[in-house]
């Protein structure tokens, strides 16, 4: 083993994960250090029987060109899975029945979803003035260029399923940055969605092209991938993990196997959820980002219903959203064997069903039989299933499952940027910023490995 790198990073999710794959094949000496006793962080795939199933992110969306570059770069050993057609359509329920998001402007006419006002009013969007506070929420923003009925029933179960969140907490400048930068940018979301569509692209932005997608084995093919293809050292099972020493090169010192390691390297990465971070770095550094004790995550439970024979309705769609109006139990359905194949038996179901969440964060700590009979009677009143008994039930729990990108956000991203001039040679990534989507951390990745390989080199 080395006791002294070029570059050492903490934690071996996806974004530290492809931060050594570019630092590693750019020749410079990089060790990874992971909590858990295995790489991948919040990604798992889960092979039950004839079920295999996420846990954490459940899929992506191909909407950078850093992901595609680092998927092709990955072949043949990592195959890309890319959504069926029918995924393309999401449900939002609605007085109990389940209704499709319009996706054409015609369907937008005539969905049940929005108020005959709400409706007449969107066509007054593109001249209605744009926003002056920056930190307006996405359910302010919303009501004002959209009306309440498109807030209630198209952007309110839209962020249950991103972010499992508040939209009355969450900020659209942090939150939905592409959203606030079209009412910024271009005065209104249907100008500025508009003039998207018509802006010519590049040769990088054609490859980019936002389908829903997995991999052939599940989400952790990806993990398992880069791992195997980063030449350095890996270490799983590692507690205690702290930084000794604040100058470069720095002192990291962590435990492993009942015995006590130090390490030195020019160059430190965190790819850390903030209440892991505060446990690395010392005094001197958590005094100059306060903010960290802030961010809240939301709380959600899954549970996981797999059927050999499916009786409901034809389940052609990505899933169900549920919104708050709708005072259910459950934040919503994913029908994760219409997404993907080979995730069920041909005649059976795999679903996902989310509790909790910001709004409900105790659902968390209910048992779980009371999580299995909700799931159940949820599955059964909003799928119409006729008294069919999952074949195969599982349950996990994520007390950090999403950042919520709140008030707190600006301050904390301010906070990054002067403690990373102040202390020379540490970054502080990963989803406490940049976004949480799976593609958002791949970006982040490819461009904190550039940077770091032009300081080192």
């Amino acid at each position: 083993m080395n006791t002294k790198y070029d570059v050492v990073i903490v934690g071996a999710g996806v974004t530290g994960l492809t931060i050594a794959y570019y630092l590693s094949k750019s020749g410079l000496n990089v060790c990874l250090l992971e909590k858990e006793s295995r790489v991948g962080g919040v990604i798992s795939t889960i092979r039950n029987g004839e079920f295999f199933y996420e846990i954490g992110p459940n899929s992506g969306i191909l909407s950078s060109y850093e992901a595609y570059r680092l998927f092709e770069s990955l072949k043949p050993e990592l195959q890309i899975d890319i959504a069926r057609d029918a995924s393309n359509s999401r449900w939002i329920l609605k007085d109990g029945k389940c209704v499709p998001l319009p996706s054409s402007i015609l369907n937008g006419i005539t969905t049940p979803l929005f108020t005959f006002r709400d409706k007449l009013n969107l066509l007054l969007e593109p001249f209605r003035e744009k926003g002056h506070n920056p930190n307006e929420s996405v359910k302010e923003l919303t009501i004002r260029r959209m009306g309440k009925s498109f807030f209630e029933y198209a952007i309110n179960p839209f962020i249950s399923g991103i972010y499992a969140g508040d939209p009355s907490k969450l900020i659209t400048k942090y939150a939905l940055p592409k959203l606030y930068n079209l009412e910024q940018n271009y005065g209104s979301f249907i100008k500025g969605a508009l003039n998207k569509k018509f802006e010519k692209k590049d040769e990088k932005q054609k490859l980019v092209s936002k389908r829903v997608f997995s991999f052939k084995g599940g989400l952790d093919s990806l993990t398992k991938t880069l791992a195997k293809n980063i030449n350095g050292d890996i270490f799983t099972s590692c507690s205690n993990v702290s930084l000794t020493n604040t100058n470069s090169p720095f002192s990291i010192t962590y435990t492993k196997d009942k015995k006590n390691v130090t390490i030195t390297a020019d160059q430190l990465v965190t790819t850390i959820n903030s209440h892991l971070l505060l446990e690395v770095l010392p005094a001197e550094i958590k005094h100059d980002c306060p903010s960290f004790g802030q961010m809240n995550y939301a709380k959600v439970a899954q549970v996981i219903f797999g059927f050999k024979k499916w009786n409901g309705i034809d389940l052609n769609a990505f899933g169900v959203l549920v919104p708050e109006v709708e005072n259910r139990e459950v934040l919503g359905i994913l029908f994760s064997s219409s997404i993907f194949g080979g995730r069920a038996p041909k005649d059976g179901a795999l679903l996902s069903i989310f509790i909790g969440g910001s709004l409900k964060p105790n659902m968390i700590e209910l048992s779980d039989e009371q999580l299995v009979e909700i799931a159940k009677y949820e599955v059964k009143e909003i799928l119409h299933t006729k008294d069919n008994e999952p074949d195969m039930i599982d349950i996990y729990r994520y007390e950090y499952a999403i950042p919520q990108y709140e008030i707190s956000s600006g301050q904390r991203f301010k906070e990054i940027e002067t403690v990373q001039e102040k202390f020379r040679g540490l970054t502080l990534a990963g989803n406490i910023r940049d976004g949480i989507g799976l593609s958002d951390r791949i970006t982040q990745a490819v461009k904190v490995a550039e940077e770091l390989i032009a300081k080192v080199k």
